[in-house]
């Protein structure tokens, strides 16, 4: 295995959430979770060195050792029999607190990298248990492609085929939501979620746009008690007319809309910075996981 390694991992955006109000016995909820790898990039490279290293760019506000890419690094070395003798540098473009899947992105790329480096597949027994004790979402960033996880949103239940839909993310000025925040005050007014049935036979047959049309996120409700800004931007980018749909994704404070081509995405994105202040991004969702090299 050569000595750098660089990768580059997509964030996410939920097409169908579901939260129950069940847990499981690690204490998280039960998930139905549809998602779809969205082309806004983070980039891992990887290195020899003494000891394990990581580091943040931008610098984030806890020490490398509390981090996702660390606990990553140190469960997986633990479980394959290695020494975790590399340093990680993360290059970060994915907002936190977004519900894009930042963390769980950077985790579950270097575990993808690390698996290849230390001579396992990605999608081996031992790593996809590494992803789930890291987090509920990094399983899902092992081989990212729209697909449903069920369990606490953690295991792979079905794949779906090719889906490019242009989207534009937008995010309100101020604090984003922490997941956690966003689940207990869910737990304060739970709900029962919809069924997740009739958006994976869209995607099983192709029809990005009945998908488009069956959006849901029963944990959106939280997200903007949470943070206002999130029902604030979702109502305006639902009034603009290059949006078809709009809703806010995982535990906010990101919201999506789906457009009818990517130049319409750019249009709404660029008129949501310029207007409103807000951080925008217009680009597609992907439906394969970038190579590593």
């Amino acid at each position: 295995m050569p000595g750098r390694q660089t990768v580059q991992t997509p964030c996410k955006i939920n097409l169908h959430l579901g939260i129950h109000s069940q847990l499981d016995e690690r204490g998280y909820h039960r998930v139905d979770s549809v998602m779809a790898p969205v082309a806004l990039f983070d980039t891992i490279v990887i290195e020899d060195a003494p000891a394990l290293s990581v580091t943040h760019e931008p610098a984030l506000c806890v020490p490398p050792q509390k981090t996702t890419v660390w606990k990553a690094a140190c469960l997986l070395a633990e479980e394959l029999g290695v020494e975790p003798a590399v340093s990680i540098t993360v290059t970060a473009r994915i907002p936190e607190k977004a519900g894009l899947g930042g963390s769980s992105a950077d985790a579950g790329a270097t575990l993808r990298a690390l698996a290849e480096r230390w001579g396992a597949e990605p999608l081996d027994p031992r790593v996809v248990a590494v992803a789930r004790r890291v987090g509920a979402d990094v399983a899902f960033f092992l081989d990212p492609a729209p697909s449903l996880h069920l369990g606490a949103g953690d295991v792979l239940t079905e794949r779906f085929g090719e889906l490019a839909l242009p989207v534009a993310l937008v995010m309100p000025e101020g604090e984003g939501v922490s997941a956690k925040a966003a689940y207990d005050e869910f737990d304060l007014e739970p709900t029962v979620p919809a069924d997740y049935d009739a958006i994976c036979e869209a995607l099983r047959a192709g029809d990005a746009a009945a998908a488009r049309g069956l959006l849901y996120n029963n944990l959106a409700p939280a997200a903007k008690r949470l943070q206002p800004g999130c029902a604030e931007v979702e109502a305006w980018m639902a009034e603009q007319p290059e949006a078809l749909t709009a809703m806010v994704t995982g535990s906010g404070s990101c919201v999506f809309a789906v457009c009818q081509s990517l130049g319409d995405a750019r249009a709404l994105a660029e008129r949501a910075a310029q207007k409103r202040g807000w951080w925008s991004f217009a680009t597609l969702t992907v439906g394969e996981p970038q190579k590593v090299c």
